[in-house]
């Protein structure tokens, strides 16, 4: 099988919005190394290859995709979702419906109450048993890896992603190949979109959030590139815990996601480890021989980007290392930052 994706160029040399978005859900999915060939219809020019493409099969919007089995003319897709249900192995029920059923809700509802107050290796194994490759771990620190040892050894499949702002550490980088090759698993690894994180490094330069706050740089490398990713799914799963700041004081185990959302609007989040301490977290990780990043051993506690992170004293709360400069009680990047009392009723 062979498939040709064809995007659209704006006017302007961007990518329509459209075609950024099929390809973050191809990406988040896993599945964009099936794509073989990018074939771009650029607006006003008539006879560029896309153009002439969509004319000759009749389609009147990018994105879609044309899908050649060696039997002939290819098949046009106009629907990003139907090509990925019908052509890439359709096995995963990640295609969620357009509008969610009542029944759909009340199941999340009851998962939400079954959940809280449960043990993470409890959490992990009814959600990966309901949600399969449709819940994903997002992974950045330690607390990230205990989850995905614990997932591993459900045997069940899972998905992981990794935001790489473009910013982080060295050891950072290591850190994350060496969790790729000691489970075989794939990382996904998430960028922010090259257009808008260059009109921000041209205007603000570099280093911007030393004299203005880290949310904009932030919003950009991570936010924006998270909130595309997570459309792709339908449960995410986070190492938050209650104890790491006073920002997640009322972290819940289980919750419907009051920031992000999935296709179809619901989003299902979880913090198995919100009820766990530091100490907990760290002992399963010893006691488990769960990989960590080398920086632990250098002081650093809590770990981000490489000009936004520095070694915590002793004494120190783990996160007084992130953004030190700024007001000690917010140290949020915008990833987790639902105020208290925001959430879903359905968890409340």
């Amino acid at each position: 099988m062979h498939v040709t994706m064809v995007k659209k160029r704006l006017a302007s040399g961007e990518p329509c919005k459209k075609c950024i978005e099929a390809e973050d859900l191809l990406r988040s999915r896993g599945v964009w190394g099936r794509i073989d060939q990018v074939v771009w219809a650029i607006e006003n020019e008539p006879e560029s290859e896309g153009m002439q493409l969509a004319r000759r099969y009749g389609v009147e919007a990018a994105p879609f995709f044309l899908v050649d089995e060696g039997g002939g003319d290819a098949v046009p897709y106009s629907s990003v979702l139907r090509f990925m249900r019908e052509k890439l192995d359709g096995k995963r029920d990640a295609l969620i419906p357009s509008t969610p059923s009542p029944a759909v809700e009340v199941s999340i509802a009851d998962l939400v109450s079954e959940l809280e107050g449960r043990e993470p290796e409890h959490v992990l194994r009814k959600v990966l048993a309901t949600f399969g490759r449709d819940a994903a771990i997002a992974f950045s620190g330690a607390e990230d890896v205990a989850l995905i040892d614990m997932a591993a050894k459900t045997g069940l499949s899972f998905s992981v992603f990794c935001l790489d702002t473009g910013r982080l550490h060295p050891e950072t980088y290591r850190f994350i190949e060496k969790v790729r090759t000691h489970y075989g698993i794939e990382v996904e690894t998430i960028s922010p979109e090259a257009t808008e994180l260059r009109a921000f490094v041209r205007k603000k330069g570099l280093f911007s959030f030393y004299e203005d706050g880290h949310q904009e740089c932030c919003g950009v490398r991570k936010v924006a590139p998270l909130r595309k990713t997570l459309l792709g799914y339908r449960a995410w799963i986070t190492g938050q815990r209650k104890d790491q700041s006073p920002t997640r004081a009322h972290v819940a185990i289980a919750q419907l996601d009051p920031s992000f959302s999935s296709q179809n609007g619901a989003l299902l989040k979880l913090n198995p480890l919100a009820n766990w301490s530091s100490a907990q977290t760290w002992a399963y990780i010893r006691a488990n021989g769960v990989p960590y990043n080398e920086l632990h051993e250098r002081g650093f506690v809590s770990i981000g980007c490489e000009p936004c992170t520095r070694p915590t004293n002793p004494g120190q709360h783990e996160r007084e290392g992130r953004w030190w400069w700024e007001e000690a009680s917010i140290k949020e990047c915008g990833l987790h930052s639902a105020a208290p009392g925001t959430l879903s009723p359905l968890h409340k």
